[in-house]
């Protein structure tokens, strides 16, 4: 397969119909945390703010300025987030990490949405990027469940 192919294969029509439809797009009027993660390989930026309301997120937005993979993983997140804590966060975000590093299987329920990037595997300069809103979201729940 050429490189051109691989790349046709791993834009598919559903990542790109999720890039072009991501969820709580935008920012929110005074948040309890708000977190922006940059990826320094390819310059995707994600900005989360979110409120906390019984260790569940409550109120949720996400400034997305990524490749269609980093966007494509913003709007799987951006379906689920709300109501969950922190602790389903983290452990969506490893097994995230798990699926595009080691192979791992898709993350569980309410985050198996991110079963379309499984073809990003092979694509190693991507993953930060789909990272991002995840990781974002986690660390910006972190705070608001832990006010200074």
């Amino acid at each position: 397969m050429t490189a051109e192919t691989d790349l046709i294969k791993l834009y598919s029509g559903r990542i790109l119909e999720l890039a072009a439809d991501i969820p709580h797009h935008g920012r929110l009027d005074a948040p309890m945390a708000s977190v922006r993660r940059r990826s320094p390989l390819c310059g995707s930026t994600v900005t989360v703010d979110l409120d906390m309301a019984d260790g569940r997120v409550s109120r949720f937005a996400q400034e997305v300025k990524a490749c269609a993979l980093g966007q494509a993983a913003a709007a799987v997140l951006g379906r689920v987030v709300i109501g969950r804590t922190a602790e389903e966060l983290r452990t969506a975000r490893d097994q995230l990490k798990a699926m595009l590093k080691e192979g791992a299987g898709v993350p569980d329920a309410h985050f198996e949405g991110y079963e379309v990037l499984l073809p990003a595997r092979d694509y190693k300069n991507r993953h930060a990027s789909i990272m991002l809103a995840i990781e974002a979201t986690l660390e910006a729940a972190e705070t608001a469940g832990h006010p200074q």
